[in-house]
């Protein structure tokens, strides 16, 4: 599936990984690097290079937080509020298309069966 978001939304400059960040920034308040690491399962020191790459694109800002000086909040840019707005149209088309072709049935059956693997691996313990 990211591979096909890849081909969505290469025309407009971005990736699943990039688009998945912007969507997960608050347009209005801001959000924490640690909070955005923690999205993405990264350690904040991961996630600097990929903000690195985002501010360089001109669709984020990084600034310190009034609240606690300690941490930084990301904020988007004009062209990243637009570019999280047309990774989020993809998303919401693309969910709209698997849920149409999708039968409620077929639905439940994924979501049991990614629930017993969830379970499996969670209880796995080799010897």
């Amino acid at each position: 599936m990211a591979n096909r978001y890849n081909q969505l939304v290469a025309p407009s400059g971005i990736t699943q990984s990039i688009g998945y960040v912007l969507i997960n920034i608050d347009e209005k308040e801001g959000t924490t690097v640690s909070q955005v690491a923690a999205l993405l399962g990264l350690k904040s020191t991961s996630l600097s290079r990929m903000l690195s790459q985002l501010e360089k694109m001109d669709l984020i800002y990084r600034q310190s937080n009034e609240g606690d000086k300690r941490s930084v909040k990301i904020y988007l840019t004009e062209l990243g509020k637009e570019k999280r707005r047309m990774a989020r149209n993809v998303v919401k088309q693309f969910n709209a298309y698997l849920n149409d072709h999708i039968t409620e049935k077929e639905k439940l059956l994924l979501s049991n069966a990614l629930k017993k693997i969830n379970d499996l691996t969670l209880d796995y313990n080799p010897e």
